[in-house]
This record gives structure tokens, sequence and C-alpha cells, in this order.
């Protein structure tokens, strides 16, 4: 690109948990961003699908969301889902996040959020157009169990990756973080003592650098 393009921060685009949205995961990654600023700028989104019965939060305008349901409406990480339902459209939803803030460096995905954005490095890796980006950190992430989902991880995924792990994570539990992690060709793994959260200590912070620091601004286009 151009000597301006160098000169500006790295864009990751956020992509919320289960139950999440862009507006909650914004609120969570406070800390994050901070430690991130200067040199990358973090661009979140809503995943596409509502959660049922979760009007209950009280807040209306901002409804909980996931990317897909592994049964009618619900979602276990741990079940091999027989027909899970959403991700299609979430991954023409992430598709046209990308070409809507582009230019995109790399993908910043949490829990649920986390085991789609592996999903896209897949397709990536393979090649698929809608997708340039050239890195991904993936927090809490895992494996989709569903069957459905396997073709993902047929072959060793080629693409950059940090994998954050929390040791006492009790929603995702870190060997199924470090399970993802070996689904990736070269993976970077860092674990911290917390729990189900995007973590921003000076630990993480140096980790998250160290990586941002092998990419430049472009790169994935």
């Amino acid at each position: 690109g151009s000597i301006m393009a160098e000169g500006r921060p790295l864009r990751l685009l956020g992509l919320h948990g289960y139950r999440q949205s862009e507006r909650r995961f914004r609120q969570r990654t406070g800390a994050l961003r901070k430690a991130l600023r200067g040199r990358a700028e973090l661009v979140a989104v809503n995943a596409p699908h509502p959660v049922p019965g979760g009007e209950g939060d009280g807040d209306g305008d901002d409804p909980p969301r996931g990317w897909w349901f592994s049964g009618p409406g619900t979602f276990e990480a741990g079940e091999a889902a027989p027909a899970p339902e959403g991700l299609e459209e979430s991954l023409s939803a992430v598709a046209a996040a990308l070409a809507e803030h582009g230019p995109v460096d790399g993908l910043l995905g949490f829990s649920q959020g986390a085991a789609l954005a592996a999903m896209v490095c897949a397709l990536r890796a393979r090649g698929d157009p809608r997708f340039p980006v050239a890195f991904a950190i993936l927090v809490a992430g895992f494996t989709s169990r569903a069957p459905a989902h396997s073709h993902f991880y047929r072959e060793p995924i080629a693409l950059p990756t940090l994998h954050v792990v929390g040791d006492t994570d009790a929603v995702i539990a870190a060997h199924l973080s470090r399970e993802l992690a070996q689904r990736f060709v070269e993976p970077v793994v860092v674990t911290h003592p917390g729990g189900h959260f995007v973590p921003a200590a000076a630990a993480q912070k140096k980790a998250y650098l160290d990586f941002l620091d092998r990419f430049c601004p472009g790169q994935g286009q």
C-alpha cells in the first residue's frame, strides 16, 4: 500500500461470544483495546441470530446473539449437533463486515466467535475470496463438534493464529482451546490464570503485541 496506509494501525474484526452482542463485546474489551492502542484497532460486529428467550435481560435494543445453534435456539459447545443451524448466515455476515469495514487485517474472536473465526481461517487458507484476512487471535476457542462442520478441520489450517487459553475457564475448558490450536499449522498458544474473558494484563498484552508485530497493515488483501 501507500506510505500513508502503512502508518495506520492494524484493524481487527471482533467476533463476540454466544449470548453476547457487538455492544457487550465492546464494553468487555476496554482493557484490551487500551492495551493495543496505536498498534491495532478493534471493530466489532453483531452475530445475525438473536438468541431466543434472551429478552429476559431487560434490554430489548441489544438482544443477546449467537453465530450458530446446536439445537433449536440453543447452543452447547460440547454437543455433536446432528443439525446445526445458522452458520452460513454468519459466514455471510462476517464477509459483509470485512467488506464494509475493510481493509481488515485480522480477526479477534471470543468463545463461539473464536470458533467461528477458526472456520473463517480454514476457508481463507483454502483461498475463499470473501475473507481477506492475514491472521486471527482466538480467545477461549473450541472445535465445533457438529459433524456437518468437520470439513473445516480436515487439513491443518495454514493461517497464523494466536490462541489465548484461560487455565480456569469454566465455560470453555482449557483443553478444548488447546485442541483447536492443534488444528493449525503453527499456532502460538498463550495461557492466563483466569476464566472466561478476554485477558489484557501485562503478560497477555506482550503476547498480543509480539504476535501483531509479525504483520503489516494491508497484508491480507
